[in-house]
């Protein structure tokens, strides 16, 4: 890309989200395919979650102004998610019978979901102010 928003970090950046695109898609396929009935919230926002890791995925990929329109978009709503659904998964567990993606702040997954957008949120930053330059 010229703008460089795929570049250095920002390819590490798009490795690690279509990882999670992959991972949260098959995670929320499975369990909405063979256990909906027992936790239909809980596996609705892993499937949330899935879809935001595909966009923020093909943002970062696309570049220019409506890509990172895209993956800001994404990364600001993940960063919420992950802060809402974390929150609410430690205050409240009995409403999440079983984990999403952003339960306990992602700690299923290394605490990775709540460091990624905000990740993805300083890319997008950094990389902007250095096109403008």
């Amino acid at each position: 890309m010229p703008d460089g928003l795929n570049r250095g970090l920002g390819r590490v950046l798009v490795f690690v989200y279509g990882l999670f695109a992959v991972a949260a898609t098959s995670r929320a396929s499975v369990q909405i395919i063979t256990k909906f009935a027992e936790a239909p919230v809980s596996y609705l926002l892993s499937a949330v979650a899935a879809v935001i890791y595909i966009v923020a995925t093909v943002g970062l990929v696309r570049g220019g102004a409506h890509g990172r329109r895209l993956a800001l978009a994404c990364c600001s709503v993940e960063l919420f998610g992950v802060l809402a659904v974390g929150t609410l998964s430690v205050l409240a567990p009995q409403d999440f019978p079983d984990q999403t993606v952003w339960s306990g702040f992602g700690e299923g997954y290394g605490y990775l979901p709540l460091v990624l957008p905000v990740l993805g949120l300083l890319w997008l930053r950094r990389s902007t102010m250095t096109s403008a330059a």
